[in-house]
């Protein structure tokens, strides 16, 4: 009896811990996929003038990237024409590090389908086998859940602003086992086409859309919460 009492408990602060990373890892994918974002981002940034290499080239190597991110290739060559001659886009360096750059990404794909799994289950479950009390339970983890998404984007933006090259360290160095990460902005392609402004501004992207999503879900629960509350609330 105890156990049947436990597991709603933990199914419950899972949903409300699974709809946050479901909510960044969501947006984390869609940039890590969309070419049309990335390539934009070549030219903000001015990565064929960093290269010395054709905007034309540098497209290719972005889908590339974006699709080695999901196939199963262990390491990412790419060949790009310069001078009239074919030359690897990447140091072995680079190479390297884009190795450890797909494990991240793959667990995060993995994370996200994961949450996404979780909190439909939750949900269907909720809605097919519960009555309107529990609908209105379910709203009420939704808000705790948007809050806490909600200071998780606050936090990271506000990181971002008073010290986002030492939290971005930081964040390597928690991630990463080795070193290749620390690239040469003056002849390390990798980094001259996505420069850590790129970063920055994908992390602002990232919690901006989280925080929109959040206040769309929050917006729906809260209207769900008054149109369902009790007579004479």
């Amino acid at each position: 009896m105890r156990a049947m009492r436990f597991l709603p408990m933990v199914a419950t602060v899972g949903f409300i811990l699974a709809l946050p990373v479901l909510l960044f890892t969501t947006n984390i994918r869609f940039l890590a996929s969309d070419t049309g974002y990335l390539e934009g981002a070549l030219r903000r940034h001015d990565a064929a003038e960093n290269t010395e290499i054709p905007l034309e080239e540098l497209d290719n190597a972005v889908g590339a990237i974006v699709q080695y991110f999901v196939d199963d290739a262990r390491t990412l060559r790419i060949l790009v024409l310069t001078n009239e001659k074919e030359t690897s886009l990447f140091t072995e360096e680079e190479t390297i590090h884009m190795q450890d750059v797909k494990g991240l990404m793959r667990t995060i794909f993995r994370a996200n389908e994961v949450a996404l799994g979780f909190v439909l289950v939750y949900v269907a479950a909720t809605v097919l086998w519960s009555g309107e009390r529990s609908g209105r339970e379910l709203a009420k983890e939704t808000i705790a859940a948007v809050g806490i998404s909600a200071a998780i984007g606050v936090l990271v933006g506000i990181l971002s602003l008073v010290g986002f090259e030492s939290a971005w360290e930081g964040l390597h160095n928690i991630i990463f086992t080795n070193d290749f990460w620390l690239l040469d902005p003056s002849k390390d392609r990798l980094i001259q086409m996505f420069p850590e402004p790129f970063w920055k501004e994908a992390t602002f992207i990232v919690m901006g859309l989280a925080l929109a999503e959040g206040l769309v879900l929050f917006t729906a629960a809260g209207a769900y919460l008054w149109f369902t509350r009790p007579k004479g609330d």
